[in-house]
């Protein structure tokens, strides 16, 4: 039987790559991200696309109301919006606290509250028993990521995850982690990637590679299948072993 299946970040890289997974298994599949022109170029035959900024309480509810007249109920939610702080507009002005203030800020706007207040929106609309509701964290939640904003901000959904997964058990739901590597194809780094960190993220692996959209997305559908129905408020690391260090 076909799901209902809202995927956020859905327009690019991990994001895309999961509505692509579940599409290609006979769901039904909504794309929400900030660019309408982003969602629309997906490719993916039968997505319902939604433009909204999920940072925001509007953006949140009006994605809501969307999901409420196509869909009724959820049975997979999947928050993978989210992304580089440092790829956001600068701070104005250089003072240091002026600046950190807003790295703090842009990075838990862009990788918790759109979660946050996504999953809020939806909670009610989450198929009982047997839905799924996903979060992407990083590898940077236990690593660190060089300034501690964007680290802190995929942190903060694990907490968030084990608390909803406490409350929403017993109506049989799951709520569930994952955190990726390094992984390619996407647009976190932007154009800032240089062949010698590429080189130095590769070999913190086990498995000598880099990480692929593809990897998370099929992780991201296990957890959400019946043969993970009784996992949950649980981190599953998808970066090669990167996490434990080399």
């Amino acid at each position: 039987m076909a799901r209902n299946v809202v995927i956020s970040g859905g327009g690019t890289g991990i994001g895309l790559a999961t509505a692509r997974t579940f599409a290609d298994h006979g769901d039904q599949v909504l794309l929400i991200g900030r660019r309408a022109e982003v969602l629309e170029k997906s490719g993916i035959a039968g997505a319902l696309t939604y433009a909204a900024d999920l940072s925001t309480p509007e953006g949140a509810r009006g994605a809501a109301e969307f999901v409420a007249e196509e869909f009724g109920a959820v049975d997979v939610l999947v928050n993978s919006a989210g992304g580089n702080g440092l790829l956001e507009p600068a701070a104005d002005g250089d003072d240091p606290l002026t600046v950190a203030a807003h790295a703090w800020t842009v990075n838990f706007r862009i990788n918790t509250l759109t979660a946050a207040l996504l999953t809020e929106a939806l909670k009610d609309r989450l198929a009982s028993p047997g839905g799924r509701v996903l979060f992407v964290s990083s590898i940077a939640a236990f690593r660190g990521s060089g300034s501690g904003a964007y680290a802190g901000s995929k942190a903060a959904l694990h907490p968030y995850a084990f608390d909803l997964a406490a409350a929403l058990g017993s109506r049989g739901i799951t709520v569930n982690v994952v955190a990726p590597g390094f992984v390619e194809d996407t647009g976190f780094f932007g154009p800032n990637l240089t062949e010698a960190r590429r080189t130095r993220l590769i070999e913190e692996t086990a498995t000598g590679r880099p990480g692929t959209p593809g990897d998370i997305a099929a992780t991201l559908h296990w957890l959400a299948s019946p043969a993970a129905a009784h996992i949950t408020a649980q981190v599953v690391q998808v970066n090669g072993g990167a996490e434990r260090g080399r």
